[in-house]
């Protein structure tokens, strides 16, 4: 009998996992229906150019090597097998490598996975919504701009991007090129991605691994990512026009002493999210001080969960300049918050500053105080100076919204 009931436990488990994990179970088939006319495998090794009329298949990790260039037109749809492990389907853009993914508002490029119902000349499918998770890998971008790691090595200039085996010799990332050039990323959405390779590791919706201003990022949108939405590692690419929603970890991740400037930012969190805004950098060393600038975001927190959801965490070395944020839809127990004395310290010093941010107060909250919350000490972070509560909607900060209307997250009807 007792094993009856511990077997009966463990399918109880499986499916209350299963459930909360990945993809929604209403007109979701595991069959790809998709039949493919062309395949991305292996390596690319010269000048390749797709063709928007046929879906391509992702097919297991594809590396776009040194020397070569990936041309994707405007409106192309690539559905990715999900893989497994370290086969897992995902698209990487290894140094001195481009890709050139030029869509438009009215033909988006667009990353999915195979099991996805949308098809050639449509913005989204039927079957799939932003809680389908972990069904491919994701969008991986390398370049020789300088980076800063404190793992494994304080001061390391470069190292192998996280998502990938350590042993993958086109994963290294970083150099001391500030304006290195990967190519154009514009009109860009990634959905439904995030597969872990390993225990602890599952991919990014967007990578950009040491990646220079010399690249173009404009109008990038991820969706239903399992890990985080977008994250920099170094590097000093700039990006306009940034939309996530409902990632299962970080919305925007920096870390490793990115200095490039993020403009008009839009991130809505999902049933399984975690920060808006998650921010590392360098313990110390030579780039202790290199800025990111971030202007004109919006983080919206509807449907978060309940005691996990936050609005940013500054870590470790955080530095960087956070203008115009507009925070709305969070819990009361949601917080902006400081996590070590290094980072008051340079809070103090100016090194990580706070300018015209507007919350609208969570229910149960009578004041801003809570909300920016100095784990070390108390200081002016918790009773800022920057930020004012607001009770409408109608303000002057925060992301431009009308620019996504190409988006999944629009297109949805949201």
């Amino acid at each position: 009998m007792q094993n009856y009931f511990n077997y009966l436990f463990f399918i109880i488990t499986t499916i209350i996992i299963i459930a909360s994990c990945s993809v929604p179970s209403d007109n979701f088939d595991l069959v790809n229906s998709t039949t493919y006319e062309y395949s991305l495998t292996g390596e690319i090794t010269e000048d390749k150019t797709l063709s928007e009329s046929t879906t391509w298949n992702l097919n297991g990790r594809v590396f776009v090597k040194n020397g070569a260039t990936l041309t994707i037109p405007a409106g192309t749809i690539i559905k990715a097998n999900q893989g497994t492990g370290s086969n897992a389907a995902v698209l990487i853009i290894s140094r001195g490598a481009k890709i050139i993914a030029e869509g438009t508002a009215d033909k988006p490029i667009i990353f999915t996975t195979q099991y996805d119902s949308i098809t050639a000349g449509n913005f989204i499918g039927t079957n799939l919504n932003e809680n389908s998770r972990g069904l491919w890998g994701g969008l991986i971008i390398l370049g020789k701009a300088p980076i800063h790691g404190d793992k494994p090595t304080a001061g390391v200039t470069e190292r192998n991007i996280e998502g990938l085996p350590a042993n993958s010799l086109n994963g290294m990332y970083g150099g001391s090129i500030e304006n290195d050039n990967s190519g154009i990323l514009k009109y860009v959405s990634v959905r439904h991605g995030g597969v872990a390779i390993g225990e602890g590791n599952e991919i990014n919706g967007i990578t950009f691994g040491g990646v220079g201003n010399g690249t173009l990022v404009e109008n990038i949108e991820v969706v239903g990512n399992v890990d985080d939405g977008v994250e920099f590692f170094g590097g000093t690419v700039n990006a306009t026009n940034v939309l996530v929603w409902a990632q299962g970890d970080d919305a925007i991740d920096i870390d490793e002493a990115y200095k490039g400037t993020l403009k008009n930012v839009f991130v809505k969190l999902g049933i399984a999210s975690d920060h808006a805004l998650e921010v590392d950098g360098p313990k110390s060393g030579p780039n202790v001080n290199a800025q990111y600038t971030l202007s004109g975001a919006t983080f919206v927190g509807y449907n978060a969960p309940a005691g996990r959801a936050s609005i940013a965490d500054f870590r470790d070395g955080a530095v960087g300049i956070n203008s115009g944020i507009l925070v709305k839809g969070f819990k009361a127990e949601s917080n902006v918050e400081l996590d070590a004395s290094a980072d008051v310290t340079r809070f103090t010093k100016g090194d990580l500053l706070f300018k015209n941010w507007k919350v609208k107060l969570p229910e149960g909250s009578t004041d801003i105080n809570g909300i920016f919350d100095n784990k070390v000490s108390g200081d002016t972070f918790n009773n800022p100076v920057f930020a004012t509560a607001i009770t409408s909607e109608s303000i002057t900060v925060g992301a431009d919204e009308s620019v996504f209307g190409w988006t999944m997250y629009k297109k949805k009807g949201n």
